[in-house]
């Protein structure tokens, strides 16, 4: 296999270390707070975001970072309670949320800013909309999900890929490629939108919040990789909202 892929830092900005300094991550965690508060009292997330994002004077991405991060009390709750241990992983097929899983691990080896959310997961706020391109770190997320997958003793995996999606069929071959070294069975299967199928089903890896909301059961796998395997990557804590 040739990997002379472009090296990229996903996820990153210049003015990140401004946006996410410490003095704007005491801000962020400040603001929060009174997200979750409005959000356990039924307020709209979007109406939400744009009065407390005005009243601190956020970028965009600390807007998105708030967003992606706070979920009400109930949802929180409803979610983790889905999560599985990973003691039962090797009992059946995991169904992967393709791009979802990918793009979360090329963003912690690029050292870009990912969010602890207060519903346990960790999510990118690289803004990934329907354009894709395999990188330098594509070949290295999807070593480390490999040899996560065989340290758990995953016996079969099935990635969704949304085919609209640029590039999703050059990576859905990428994937397989890589998956020779696993010795596990992988399947691939390219589909307009896979969050309505994964919505229905139990053992999905995905940190889509959407998607966490409907599903049967998730593993919190995106997480564990980062914690296993990077432990340089670029966390910023927004996992402790207490309502006011």
């Amino acid at each position: 296999m040739n990997y002379n892929l472009r090296t990229v830092r996903r996820g990153s900005d210049p003015s990140d270390n401004r946006w996410f300094s410490k003095e704007s991550v005491l801000k962020l965690q400040k603001a929060q707070v009174e997200v979750s508060w409005l959000l356990d009292r039924g307020y709209k997330m979007h109406s939400i975001i744009e009065m407390v994002g005005n009243h601190y004077q956020f970028s965009l991405r600390q807007r998105n970072a708030l967003q992606r991060s706070t979920s009400s009390k109930v949802s929180c709750e409803k979610r983790k309670s889905k999560c599985l241990p990973f003691s039962c992983i090797s009992e059946d097929c995991i169904y992967i949320d393709g791009f979802n899983l990918i793009i979360t691990l090329e963003v912690a080896l690029s050292k870009g800013i990912l969010i602890l959310c207060s519903d346990s997961t960790i999510r990118d706020i690289a803004g990934l909309r329907g354009t894709y391109s395999i990188v330098d770190k594509t070949h290295l997320a999807l070593n480390l999900i490999g040899q996560e997958f065989i340290t758990l003793g995953i016996p079969k995996v099935k990635f969704f890929l949304d085919s609209g999606v640029s590039n999703s069929g050059r990576l859905k071959n990428f994937i397989l490629e890589h998956s020779i070294k696993w010795n596990i069975p992988v399947e691939i299967e390219l589909i307009p939108n896979a969050d309505p199928l994964l919505s229905k089903m139990g053992r999905i890896v995905t940190s889509d919040s959407i998607v966490l909301d409907s599903c049967l059961s998730w593993f919190n796998i995106a997480r564990k990789i980062i914690e296993d395997y990077v432990p340089d990557a670029n966390i910023i804590n927004l996992s402790r909202a207490i309502s006011l």
